[in-house]
């Protein structure tokens, strides 16, 4: 394998959610390039099934697409937080829901070639009513859909949101154990 080497991070700005940054990499010990980097404070996901099986899902506005995407429930990590505490706290500000029992199922980095972005996803049967709490910026509906439906959405291309295809089909694949 021909070794990199960092040599610089250089600061290009300092955003709420992402900071990026101008890495200077040397390859193979002769040659120098710069690469785009884009540091994520990380981020948990939870899939929540209800008592009748199905899978409470938010839909929300997502400017990077400037789309509406129907996704799992899932946010940033808080200064000091973990990843369950996170995966909980999301579900129960996103749908309204608070989990009990809380399972790990996937972690995944969501684009590796410029970003560090991990999200922890977890999974839960466990749900109770509690009240949804949602940012100022945020606006989402619930929508409830069985494990089959959401699979045949992921194929026919109606969820495109890495972080719920990666969760539904993991969750799909532990289900059919």
């Amino acid at each position: 394998m021909i070794p990199y080497k960092r040599l610089e991070r250089d600061l290009v700005h300092k955003g709420r959610i992402i900071d990026y940054y101008s890495d200077t990499i040397e390859i193979n010990g002769d040659k120098q390039t710069t690469f785009d980097f884009i540091a994520h404070k990380g981020a948990s996901a939870m899939i929540p099934v209800d008592q009748d099986g199905k899978i409470l899902m938010v839909r929300q506005y997502r400017n990077a697409i400037d789309s509406y995407s129907l996704e799992i429930p899932a946010g940033g990590l808080n200064p000091g937080e973990d990843n369950m505490t996170c995966a909980i706290r999301e579900c129960e500000e996103e749908t309204g829901y608070k989990a009990g029992e809380v399972h790990h199922l996937i972690d995944l980095f969501t684009t590796v070639a410029f970003s560090n972005e991990k999200i922890c996803i977890y999974y839960t049967s466990d749900i109770t009513s509690s009240k949804q709490n949602l940012d100022e910026d945020e606006f989402v509906t619930i929508e409830r859909h069985s494990l089959e439906e959401l699979t045949t959405m992921i194929l026919n291309g109606d969820i495109q949101d890495a972080k719920t295809i990666a969760g539904i089909l993991a969750y799909k694949a532990k289900m059919n154990l």
